[in-house]
């Protein structure tokens, strides 16, 4: 039995705000239980300088947990002087991901930052945080449209994420902090709607886990993010 009280292969519940705040060009409240993020995406005009004169765009990521986001205070980053190395792992991974999603040349020499800022912690933080911010990158993307700056959308694929492990021995899907906690293996997985995989970052907490525990966790995978890429697209659309 999960501690939740979910199966096996059972989502949290899932909720995704749009137009959450009043300035960014994409801003997102997503819920994944009791985690809880808050994705924006602004664009500026201009590229970093190593793409100056390339005639393509970027896409970068910043992330980070609030003060009170877990069961206690942790001081800001920025009162410590500088990022952890979690902390830069996980922007990296959330930019990897969105440009994945986009034909960066169709973007033209535009850069989109995804700010995600978690407001409550649960588990799967860096997970909700690139589904989410693929919801505020996609309204965004919208904006530039309507308003001339690029001709077309530069949106290739849609992109979800969850986190998947092998919690008693058994894989299960989207882990909340008591099993992330637990779990004999932790694994996120990224993927696009043609079913092909972005990334997976996967790693045993003690035991090894064997070929029929991978297949079983990106078997749960697939299901769960299915039904996330459904949860986008009906977002979305209204």
């Amino acid at each position: 039995m999960r501690p939740s009280g979910r199966a096996v292969d059972q989502l949290r519940p899932l909720k995704i705000t749009r137009n959450f705040t009043k300035h960014a060009e994409g801003s997102v409240l997503i819920e994944c239980g009791d985690t809880k993020v808050i994705c924006t995406a602004t664009v500026v005009s201009g590229v970093p300088r190593f793409l100056k004169g390339k005639g393509q765009g970027w896409i970068t990521a910043e992330y980070g947990m609030l003060p009170r986001s877990t069961g206690s205070r942790m001081d800001r980053e920025a009162a410590r002087g500088k990022q952890g190395g979690r902390t830069v792992e996980i922007q990296r991974l959330i930019g990897r991901s969105l440009r994945a999603a986009v034909d960066l040349k169709k973007l033209g020499e535009n850069t989109i930052t995804i700010d995600c800022d978690v407001i409550q912690a649960d588990g799967g933080t860096r997970t909700a945080s690139i589904t989410g911010g693929f919801v505020a990158l996609a309204d965004a993307m919208n904006k530039l449209v309507e308003s001339k700056k690029i001709k077309t959308n530069p949106i290739v694929s849609h992109i979800a994420a969850i986190s998947v492990g092998v919690y008693k021995g058994v894989p299960v899907l989207d882990l909340d902090y008591p099993e992330d906690s637990n779990a004999e293996t932790d694994m996120n997985v990224i993927m696009n709607d043609k079913g092909g995989f972005i990334e997976i970052q996967g790693t045993a907490e003690g035991e090894a886990f064997s070929d029929e525990d991978m297949a079983g966790m990106l078997a749960v995978a697939r299901k769960g993010i299915a039904e996330i890429l459904e949860a986008q697209r009906v977002a979305l659309a209204s």
